[in-house]
């Protein structure tokens, strides 16, 4: 009995543990101790006390996952672990989009060196200058684009 009380305690508190270390390793572990305390209720204490730890799980799942989404991040100390705003901007132009961005005009926002950003637009995309290094504020012309980035350079 108290192995069972042992493996869902520690369960419950991986999962908990989950929203400060990303990755599901903490929250697999918390699983598949959960699981292992339903099992040796089954096989230790029968179908009744088994299917009471079943319940017992599942509730104590969903309050955890409650209290994780939506009690927490409304706390100072849960304001450090969520995002509190969407990040907008694109770091790569892909696909048609790049095909419509060249011969454009875009100025660099960072120093270009030779790779850095650019505003075209009022969209902010990494970019690689044919120039070699280009100062923050140049006016700049897009001349083609590969997977990553788009290539410019210093306006003739």
């Amino acid at each position: 009995m108290s192995l069972i009380i042992l493996l869902f305690s520690i369960g419950i508190l991986l999962l908990a543990a989950e929203v400060m270390v990303p990755g599901g390793i903490l929250g697999s572990a918390g699983g598949l101790l959960l699981f292992a305390a339903c099992i040796l209720a089954f096989i230790n204490l029968g179908n009744s006390a088994g299917l009471i730890a079943v319940a017992v799980t599942i509730l104590a799942t969903i309050l955890v996952l409650y209290i994780q989404l939506k009690l927490v991040p409304q706390t100072r100390f849960g304001k450090k672990f969520f995002l509190a705003r969407q990040i907008t901007g694109v770091a790569t132009a892909i696909g048609d989009q790049a095909r419509d961005l060249i011969g454009k005009s875009a100025e660099a926002v960072t120093v270009l060196s030779p790779s850095g950003y650019v505003s075209i637009e009022g969209k902010r995309y990494e970019a690689f200058s044919e120039s070699g290094q280009v100062a923050s504020g140049t006016t700049l012309e897009v001349v083609g684009a590969n997977h990553f980035q788009i290539i410019v350079r210093t306006k003739s």
